[in-house]
């Protein structure tokens, strides 16, 4: 498949036809273009509309890549003409524009026959001009939407004000203008209206107020403006609102991916150079071209790192950091707790390079949204991020008091009792989360490493969070479940919403689709960028739901401990919390943990020849027809693994057989695709199919397999006597024969 930039790579830039150079004043860079837009015109043409630095916006034409012509400029004048000129003729000597005029913000919209070009200018007003008729048609001072304070900013001149447009069919051309100003920026959305004889007008359409972070950039869509902003602390901040439909001006957030620790903690006991290693390569905290730079950096850079692998970095990072270390050492004799010091001081001062690049390539430029897809994609520095879409309970359980402010926010019951019962639960559950020290976090998490049982675990730590309940956080709780009128109703609600399985077993009925979208489809979900993508979504939905399901379950032993004031004693509500609702949290627990940890496990590279043998034995098994996995090539989680060499064929097929024919464009619509896809993907646990440990013995992926099982053991009992066989395979694969016996004698 051709790259978009195969035909430009083959014209040279610097030729007449393809580039013009504007003769500026040289060595000023004042005399620049302030801000521009672009467009390429129904003739082919290529029309660049320039704002002069001394007001007045000039206009250049380039010819049709595949015609002869000659460029031309035009410039917009106060005189509501346009002339063509020979070249360029700074306005101020013309004497018809002033400072006042000049643009801060373009953008340009093509209808049938002409193009209208709006400039927002350093005056506060907004100025639309026709490509076609050579005049402007509409000018209006921006201030007289301003509610107050318009005298304040009338005179001082615009920096920082923007402009978006949007057109569709059904609501027609809509702008969207940020007015930036010190103490209350706002959106104003305005529809432009035509009557006859070419008058325009432009009718009021919604304006909403927004916080004073710095605005990098927005996007207006039918029914939305989506922006990314700068805060006090140099964080990204994404949100957006319904412009027609927010009636409390409440602007809806969007969880943006937490940076990298600033610092790292070392256990006593632990390595480390391990320690930061497995920081440092772990999946979703630091880029590739991060650790790159911050390598270069602490070589004082010396040498240039361009085809390294994923591998061939880490052991080049460990090298390095091992050498500054050893040359820095002047003594033959460190006490074993000396060098450990030295360690964390070489390790700690890499890792902060590391960060400091991390951030830098993180600093957002732009966002975009794509009209046909709806797919939101903040690009920065380093990298492009996705925005996926967030299912309800995570939406519930992360989002914060303020922005949950009625039942009705609820998304997840229709019944208004049960909305109130379930959002009560969600603030009883984030106020656990706040109050538990990060050593009881830490036991939690251990537990779940340990194999132990996660509800005697949780036991203990409501044991622990009562004794220290200095600040009466406990009874806090406790009041805000009285006001929870049907407890096990709501966790029941909450624990079906969590179990992805769930919706797993839909009705397949036959379709047929056009094979263009199940090709395009099937490209797009196949590559290597979409395979990353869906697999981080994984880990953070695992992520975020095993705070969750851990914080639901010390919540329902506090409900054990004050049964007899919610519940009739020995009734039914009180059995089902012990018997069904309990065991069913705990179980999910432990399966988002091991999403979890799967997701953040790195496949490990094989040799050839040993994937060559390992193939050749299980094809006398008659368990597997696969070909040499090219993937391995290419640094990836297990889960990543899963999803390119098997998961993402059976996931097509599922939703294509469960899609009706006329959802074949709804299908293109990212939100709901991507949900389709990541909840399809999230069934292996306890999927009976045994998928993903079958890809992971073909892909001679043997300590992830035997981690895998070894978590999976305690609490899912199914294909227990696959995972004996696994075991088995994996034993004599890595030369443990002695194993083998006990686990094919329980198989």
């Amino acid at each position: 498949m051709q790259s978009i930039f195969t035909d430009i790579g083959k014209l040279n830039l610097n030729e007449p036809a393809h580039s013009y150079v504007l003769p500026f004043v040289q060595g000023t860079p004042a005399t620049a273009p302030s801000t521009s837009a672009a467009w390429i015109s129904h003739q082919g043409e290529a029309v660049f509309t320039l704002a002069s630095p001394s007001g007045g916006i000039t206009v250049v034409t380039l010819p049709a890549h595949d015609q002869d012509g000659t460029v031309s400029i035009l410039e917009l004048k106060q005189s509501s003409m346009m002339q063509r000129l020979a070249g360029w003729m700074p306005t101020a000597i013309r004497g018809d524009q002033s400072i006042s005029d000049l643009a801060i913000s373009l953008a340009v919209h093509q209808l049938e026959d002409d193009t209208f070009i709006f400039a927002l200018c350093q005056d506060h007003k907004l100025r639309m001009w026709s490509f076609k008729h050579q005049m402007c048609l509409l000018v209006t001072d921006m201030l007289d939407y301003m509610p107050a304070g318009r005298g304040e900013v009338k005179a001082s001149p615009a920096q920082a004000h923007k402009l978006r447009l949007f057109f569709s069919s059904s609501t027609g051309l809509c702008l969207a203008i940020y007015l930036a100003v010190p103490k209350g920026s706002q959106f104003c959305v305005l529809q432009l209206v035509a009557s006859e004889n070419n008058r325009y007008s432009l009718d009021h359409i919604s304006t909403q107020f927004t916080t004073q972070e710095t605005l990098v950039d927005f996007v207006l869509t039918a029914s939305d403006i989506w922006a990314v902003w700068l805060d006090n602390d140099n964080q990204t901040v994404v949100k957006y609102i319904s412009f027609e439909h927010s009636t409390a001006g409440m602007w809806n957030q969007v969880f943006v991916q937490p940076s990298p620790e600033e610092e790292v903690h070392v256990g006593e006991d632990q390595d480390p150079r391990e320690v930061y290693l497995d920081v440092l390569f772990s999946p979703l905290r630091f880029t590739a071209s991060a650790i790159i730079k911050a390598l270069q950096i602490y070589k004082r850079g010396t040498e240039r790192y361009s085809d390294l692998s994923w591998e061939e970095l880490k052991k080049e990072v460990t090298v390095t950091v091992e050498n500054e270390l050893q040359g820095s050492v002047t003594e033959y004799e460190f006490c074993q707790e000396d060098y450990r010091l030295l360690q964390v001081e070489f390790w700690s001062k890499f890792y902060a390079c590391c960060l400091q690049y991390q951030d830098v390539l993180s600093t957002p430029l732009a966002l975009h949204i794509s009209p046909a897809t709806a797919m939101v994609c903040v690009l920065k520095k380093g990298f492009v991020s996705f925005l996926l879409p967030c299912f309800a309970v995570d939406h519930l359980y992360l989002s914060s008091d303020e922005y949950l402010f009625s039942e009705e926010e609820t998304p997840i019951a229709e019944d208004s009792n049960l909305s109130r019962d379930v959002l009560q639960l969600i603030q009883c559950l984030r106020m656990v989360s706040e109050s538990l020290p990060e050593d009881m976090a830490y036991e939690m998490d251990k537990a779940l490493e340990d194999l132990l049982s996660p509800e005697k675990v949780s036991e203990k730590v409501l044991e622990g969070l009562l004794a220290n309940d200095n600040e009466n956080v406990i009874q806090d709780i406790l009041n805000k479940l009285q006001d929870i009128s049907n407890p096990t109703v709501a966790i029941n609600t909450l624990l079906r919403e969590l179990d992805l399985e769930a919706d797993a077993e839909t009705e397949s009925r036959p379709t047929a689709h056009p094979l263009r979208v199940r090709i395009s489809l099937s490209q797009l979900y196949g590559s290597s960028v979409a395979a990353s993508l869906i697999c981080q979504a994984v880990c953070q939905t695992a992520m975020t739901r095993t705070l969750l399901c851990r914080d639901l379950l010390i919540l329902q032993q506090l409900y054990l401990r004050i049964g007899d004031n919610v519940f009739v004693p020995g009734g039914a509500q009180l059995l089902q919390l012990q018997q069904d609702l309990i065991p069913r949290c705990s179980s999910l627990l432990c399966s988002y943990h091991l999403l979890k940890q799967m997701s953040l496990t790195l496949s490990s590279s094989v040799p050839l020849d040993i994937l060559n043998a390992d193939l050749q034995h299980l094809s006398v098994l008659e368990l597997s027809d696969s070909t040499i996995p090219t993937s391995m090539l290419n640094p990836q989680t297990v889960v990543e693994l899963f999803y390119q060499n098997v998961a993402r064929k059976a996931i097509m097929s599922q939703i294509f057989s469960q899609q009706d024919v006329e959802g074949s464009q709804g299908m293109l619509h990212w939100p709901q695709m991507i949900s389709s896809v990541l909840t399809l993907l999230c069934h292996w646990p306890s999927n009976p199919s045994f998928l993903f440990p079958e890809c992971l013995m073909v892909n001679c992926q043997y300590a992830p397999l035997q981690e895998y099982a070894r978590l999976v053991g305690p609490w899912c009992q199914v294909n227990v006597g696959s995972y004996r066989f696994v075991l088995g395979h994996c034993y004599l694969a890595s030369g443990e024969g002695q194993k083998v016996r006990t686990s094919c004698l329980t198989c």
